[in-house]
């Protein structure tokens, strides 16, 4: 037997962590090239020694970065991962009690969306010894229940190393579900801050390099075949493509079955990229964020193929934008829950880009009706020209969001990347971005977390720099999403890193604030005014008076203030060029008018309105709604 290594828990698992590979195809990669932490009494002397000893011994082991925020380690993680196509990401470690909890929200996103992110949270003393220590959560009628074990519902695999021998095992099985397609999302080991610094006797085995190989499931013959059959009887058949086909590097596959069989392609909000804005077959965007082109063909569509989709009410239109009488699905996914969802009668289990070429083997000879062919160019050349005047400039004083989408898109070169989450900026670009580059559309949906852009955006950098693409990261935020999380500028500032933040300011929660008025609430607490102590509210104050260029400025970015004008816009454009010709982080502000709007799309998103009310508003917003809802289905397929 070979002679074991003496390491304390924290130090095994990071150099564990430090020998792990992701293999997919061809392809090679660390699966974690690197630790952000943010020390305190329950990591600093367990995982925090470990790496401060990796650094002084070998710095390119294992390289550690610092965070300003515990949830922005891992959307920096998650960013990193979808750049990666989910075949790398960070981990993340944080102390005891409200550190630990800071990264529940990252938690949950990264699940929601399916993104790989390896989270290590300190946990209280495994022996109880110092009972209760700082931070601790005490519970009477459960004494061992922390706040670590809050991150049981938003992970996709949570451990606790109680022991020292438990590492091995834990770390084994963590890594499996990180690197699978079907299980991935937040992975959870708590380490107890004890334990971190206890000692043990580590085999060289579990130190040596180890490969993930990232399974490609080819569909199985009998679904194969059943969901050909559907499809070569189709006589307006669409496709949602998701995030999959990009995770699974099919959008070439896609492209090619698009154009082979003539069937048009319309993608969800992770699908962004998936096909590029100017192909014949590519119908923009469906469901309630979509666009007319896609949800007009989707809602006559007799055959739905699902091709690495969730199907959020989102892509469904709350289930209302697939209205085919007999309509069917076929869903394409490589994870079974999503496969079968929403009764779906035909589950194709396979991974995205296997499955297309199989689809477009035995589809050989099959192309759509040529009146079904006419119909897409001729919708997709209507919904162009609304995009074109959507994104025009108006000279306005304050311009609306749609024409400050226009200026950024004129000024960016068509590999740039796009980041964004949440607020009114997501459902204006899934309407109105062209996509030029299959990576260049980086949308955070599932969870659409306020916060996550800043932080995100610095990971999808770290990706590109790791693969010496040099390409520019356009990170568009609101001033609602900016105050939520915005101190990582510092990361930006300390580590160097270009990114381009462009703040648009509207004074608010526009996109709230705009249902709200949909659902008869009026933009109740959705302004951003000083307080009105008569009418106890919000509503009628003036503006607070807060400067967020200023505050940028502080951090040490660089700043471009736009002042509002007719000449905005121009203005605009000319300073996204001086910040992607900079070799420095720049943020750029510029004041938007919330009231301005996308042009409708004809998607619908249910959000229940009250059955009872005195507001005069909330009465025809309730009647409007029932109309709407009348058109949902119980079961899409």
């Amino acid at each position: 037997m070979s002679a074991t290594v003496r390491l304390t828990v924290g130090q095994a698992l990071i150099e564990f962590l430090a020998h792990q590979w992701t293999v997919d195809g061809d392809v090679r990669e660390r699966t974690i090239p690197g630790v952000f932490g943010i020390f305190g009494h329950g990591n600093v002397a367990g995982l925090g020694q470990a790496l401060r000893q990796v650094n002084a011994t070998d710095p390119d082991l294992m390289p550690y970065y610092q965070a300003r925020n515990e949830q922005a380690m891992v959307h920096q993680s998650v960013g990193y991962a979808r750049m990666r196509r989910r075949r790398a990401t960070f981990a993340s470690t944080a102390s005891v009690g409200p550190g630990a909890a800071n990264m529940l929200t990252g938690a949950a996103l990264a699940t929601a969306n399916r993104l790989p992110a390896l989270l290590l949270p300190s946990d209280t003393f495994a022996t109880r010894v110092a009972d209760p220590v700082l931070q601790q959560l005490e519970q009477p009628w459960d004494p061992g229940l922390q706040v670590t074990d809050a991150f049981r519902p938003v992970s996709r695999f949570f451990d606790r190393v109680q022991r020292p021998e438990q590492v091995f095992s834990i770390a084994l099985a963590a890594m499996r579900v990180l690197t699978d397609p079907a299980e991935t999302g937040a992975v959870t080991i708590a380490l107890p801050e004890d334990v971190q610094a206890e000692a043990l006797e580590v085999p060289p085995a579990f130190l040596r390099d180890r490969e993930w190989h990232v399974r490609r499931p080819v569909p199985e013959a009998g679904p194969l075949q059943r969901a050909v059959a559907a499809i070569g009887a189709a006589r307006a058949p669409l496709i949602v493509a998701g995030g999959g086909v990009l995770y699974s590097g099919a959008e070439d596959r896609l492209r090619a079955f698009a154009e082979v069989t003539g069937i048009p392609v319309a993608t969800s909000q992770a699908g962004g990229g998936a096909m590029l804005w100017d192909h014949p077959q590519y119908t923009g965007g469906v469901g309630a964020t979509g666009t007319s082109t896609a949800n007009r063909l989707a809602a006559e569509a007799d055959v739905i193929i699902g091709i690495g989709t969730r199907y959020s009410d989102f892509t469904t239109g709350s289930r209302t934008a697939f209205q085919h009488p007999d309509v069917t699905f076929v869903n394409v996914n490589v994870a079974s829950v999503d496969a079968y969802k929403h009764g779906s009668q035909l589950p194709v289990v396979a991974d995205a880009r296997e499955a297309l070429v199989a689809l477009t083997a035995a589809l050989d000879g099959y192309t759509v009706p040529a009146e079904y062919a006419e119909r897409i160019a001729r919708e997709k050349a209507r919904w162009d020209a609304v995009v074109d005047d959507a994104l025009a400039p108006s000279g306005r004083e304050l311009p609306g969001q749609p024409e400050i989408i226009g200026a950024v898109q004129v000024a960016t070169a068509p590999e740039d990347v796009i980041v964004q989450a949440a607020g009114s900026l997501p459902g204006d670009l899934h309407k109105l971005w062209r996509v030029r580059d299959a990576m260049g559309y980086h949308v955070e949906y599932a969870f659409s977390c306020m916060g996550y852009e800043i932080a995100g955006g610095l990971g999808v950098k770290r990706a590109l720099d790791v693969a010496g693409d040099d390409r520019d990261v356009i990170v568009m935020v609101g001033d609602g999403s900016y105050l939520m999380l915005h101190t990582e500028l510092v990361t930006a500032v300390a580590e160097g890193i270009k990114i381009v933040v462009i703040l648009v300011q509207n004074h608010g929660y526009a996109s709230i604030g705009h249902l709200s008025e949909t659902v008869g609430s009026g933009r109740f607490g959705t302004w951003f005014r000083q307080y009105d102590p008569a009418a106890r509210n919000f509503q009628g104050g003036h503006p607070v008076p807060v400067d967020l260029a200023a505050n940028a400025r502080s951090y040490g970015i660089d700043v471009i203030d736009i002042a509002p004008g007719p000449t905005a816009i121009a203005d605009l454009s000319a300073a996204v060029v001086a910040a992607k010709a900079s070799d420095r982080s720049t943020f750029i502000h510029i004041h938007s008018d919330p009231l301005v709007y996308a042009p409708d799309g004809e998607g619908w998103w249910d959000v229940p309105i009250a059955e009872a009310s005195d507001l005069a508003a909330t009465v025809p917003a309730r009647a409007a709604y029932l109309a709407r809802r009348d058109a949902q289905r119980p079961l899409l397929g």
